[in-house]
This record gives structure tokens, C-alpha cells and sequence, in this order.
């Protein structure tokens, strides 16, 4: 087995465990946080949940649409977040898997789950009963504007990327800069 191969593998299987890992949190965190609040603020959850989802794959689109170069006169002149960028940009491909594969998809996922709950406190509110019409109608009306919201919203959010990809992955560039130097989290490894 070539070592391309096997470091494809190992990032295939590493980012496997991280999906399950942060799945699980996830799903443990939003259904804590909704099933203790009222069905207003559960949506308002839920179009959050949604909106890192958007967020996240825009940030992934951008990273394999994004040019070094711009990153590398940055860095020259030492400004803060450009050599964070030019990591990003090299390591698109693991990156825009990251963003887009493990928080994109456990994002869409979460979302539909948490809008069941969501679909449920409504239903519980308005005395309809499980399996009924109403709560039928209110399941398959939630869902598809959750559905509508995530994919309009990742279609804007791909075209800004490839239209802004450098100035989105500057930002995100000096986000990794603040969490690394300032908070001190070891998120890039140097070399």
C-alpha cells in the first residue's frame, strides 16, 4: 500500500471517529437544551443549528476555491492570520471535508431531529394527538422549510464562497491566529 493510501486511510478513519464523537455531543447538547424550552425558541435553535451547517460548508467551498498567494505576500509582512490561511488553502481537502462532511452533515442531521422535537411540543400544545393529521401536516411543513432553509442557504453560501473565497478564508485565518496564539489551543501544527 502506497503511503498516499495509507494517510488517506488514517484521515478517513480519524475524521470517522470525530463525526461519531461530535455527533454524539451534539445530538446529547440540542436535545438537553429543547426538550427544557418552549417550541418559539426550540426553532429559533433550530434554524441555528442550521445556520452553523451553512456556515460551515460555505468555509469548506471557499478553502478549495481560495489562491495561496494572496496569503503568502500577507504573511511576508507578518500580518496575523495569513499564515493560517495559507495552511487552510494547502490542506483544503481535509478542511473542506471537516467543515463540510462532519459539522455540515451532523448539522442537517441534528437539525432534523430537533425539529421533530420541535414538531412534538407543537403538537402537544395544540392537542394533537401522535400520528394525526395535524401532526402530520405540521411534521411535513416543518421539515421542508427546514430543508428549504438549509439548501437555499448553503446555494448563497457556496456562491459567496466562490465569489469572496479569499476574504472568508483570511477570516477564517485570523479566527485559527486568535485560538491559537491568543487562547493558546493547539489547533495547526507548526511545521
Amino acid at each position: 500500500m502506497n503511503s498516499q493510501l495509507k494517510r488517506s486511510l488514517k484521515f478517513s478513519f480519524s475524521i470517522a471517529v470525530i463525526t461519531f464523537v461530535l455527533a454524539a455531543i451534539f445530538s446529547v447538547v440540542s436535545s438537553s437544551i429543547l426538550s427544557g424550552v418552549v417550541w418559539i425558541t426550540g426553532l429559533l435553535i433550530v434554524f441555528l443549528i442550521v445556520l452553523v451547517g451553512v456556515v460551515f460548508d460555505m468555509l469548506g467551498i471557499a478553502a478549495t476555491a481560495a489562491d495561496e498567494t494572496p496569503f503568502h505576500a500577507m504573511a511576508a509582512e507578518k500580518i496575523p492570520g495569513a499564515k493560517e490561511a495559507v495552511y487552510l488553502v494547502r490542506n483544503a481537502d481535509r478542511f473542506a471535508s471537516f467543515c463540510n462532511d462532519v459539522i455540515g452533515d451532523i448539522s442537517g442531521i441534528v437539525s432534523g431531529t430537533a425539529s421533530g422535537m420541535v414538531v412534538l411540543q407543537i403538537a402537544t400544545l395544540l392537542n394533537q394527538s401522535e400520528g394525526s393529521p395535524g401532526q402530520l401536516i405540521l411534521s411535513t411543513f416543518l421539515t421542508s422549510v427546514v430543508a428549504a432553509v438549509t439548501v437555499g442557504g448553503k446555494a448563497v453560501g457556496k456562491t459567496m464562497a466562490i465569489n469572496s473565497s479569499t476574504k472568508i478564508i483570511y477570516f477564517a485565518g485570523k479566527i485559527l491566529f486568535i485560538l491559537q496564539n491568543k487562547l493558546k489551543l493547539k489547533i495547526i501544527k507548526k511545521n
